[in-house]
């Protein structure tokens, strides 16, 4: 071979070469790079909170799901970006500001938005959100400052199926639109300042509901008679009336805490759920005997304490778990933990 020839065919090795390289580096950043769009979305929010050392990672120089506390679909090849289908804010004193409803908007495929623990994020829930109603299956927002009423805007976000709301500065009533969501099945509203009743229909599947330390009122609906709910908690609030048909031999019911209220029914009849793994009745004013299934139940809790019950405390089972102080204030219950019956 010649020796231009020689050259001339090294130039194209290394012309080749140099270009699969090339290809491969694309290939590895288009695997971790989003969609234009979100990538500057995700920019706009940084802004928004001024740039704070929490998005450090979020440069533009650098493919965005590689950043911090986002999450890509897995969908990737060299012709379509990734999308970001996931948004965490957690744990970061220094976060402050508005929630920016309207940079989130622009993340046309999200699917879950997280903000825990973040107190310095204010203000009232955007309802920019309703823009993603197709896509946002998971709102968790706890221990925020937000505050306002929770939104009747929310029953929009049609795809949404869990909904956290707890531990922030929200008020107002409970909007009984949340019950036109055809796909929530977790709802939590605990310990924020809420008041007013329960709407009859809410989270009408059942499933888990949470509406603890709060300032609501009235009675448990009636129309919960026939929801599956795994797990209700209305501690700490205002209720009173009877809230025994949340109970029921057939119900799927794991977890019952109506612990600090006012409820008042005769639980000397009632069936117990064969799958309960937890029950707190304390503090309400609920009366009769507890019922003697106890015995044979795998009960991993279980606290009747300041109530109006009496008769014996059966024993049997896993009775022998509780102590007294499940127990204690109730004037006509005896029998060990407690001191003995009179003869």
């Amino acid at each position: 071979m010649r020796a231009s020839s020689l050259v001339e065919h090294c130039a194209t090795v290394v012309a080749v070469v140099l270009l699969a390289a090339a290809a491969a580096a694309a290939a590895a950043r288009t695997k971790d790079e989003c969609h234009s769009g979100d990538k500057a979305a995700l920019l706009a929010i940084k802004s928004a909170f001024g740039n704070a050392s929490y998005f450090n990672s979020w440069t533009p120089d650098t493919p965005c799901c590689e950043w911090a506390n986002v999450s890509c679909d897995g969908s990737a090849s060299p012709y379509t970006a990734r999308r970001v289908v996931g948004v965490s804010l957690v744990n970061d004193a220094s976060l402050a500001g508005p929630l920016p409803g309207a940079a989130i908007a622009r993340l046309t495929a999200l699917q879950q938005l997280v903000l825990n623990y973040v107190p310095g994020v204010n203000g009232s829930i955007p309802r920019d959100l309703t823009r993603l109603n197709a896509t946002l299956s998971f709102l968790d927002i706890i221990s925020t400052g937000i505050s306002g009423p929770v939104p009747s805007f929310l029953s929009e976000i049609t795809a949404l199926s869990y909904l956290s709301l707890s531990s922030n500065k929200l008020t107002g009533s409970i909007p009984a639109s949340l019950a036109d969501m055809p796909n929530l099945y977790f709802l939590d509203l605990g310990y924020n300042r809420l008041t007013g009743t329960i709407p009859p229909q809410l989270l009408r599947k059942g499933s888990y509901l949470y509406l603890s330390h709060n300032k609501l009122t009235g009675s448990v609906p009636a129309e919960f008679a026939a929801v599956n709910f795994w797990t209700i908690d209305l501690s700490y609030n205002g209720f009173k009336g009877d809230a025994s048909f949340l109970l029921g031999a057939n119900k799927p019911l794991l977890n019952l805490d109506l612990s600090h209220n006012a409820f008042s029914f005769n639980l000397s009849g009632v069936q117990l759920p064969e799958g309960l793994n937890s029950l707190e009745l304390s503090h309400n004013e609920i009366y009769g005997d507890i019922p003697e299934m106890v015995v044979d139940m795998m009960l991993n809790y279980l606290n009747v304490s300041y109530n109006r019950l009496s008769g014996v405390v059966p024993a049997g089972g896993n009775m022998a778990w509780f102590d007294q102080s499940c127990f204690q204030h109730n004037k006509g219950l005896c029998g060990s933990p407690l001191p003995p019956c009179k003869q």
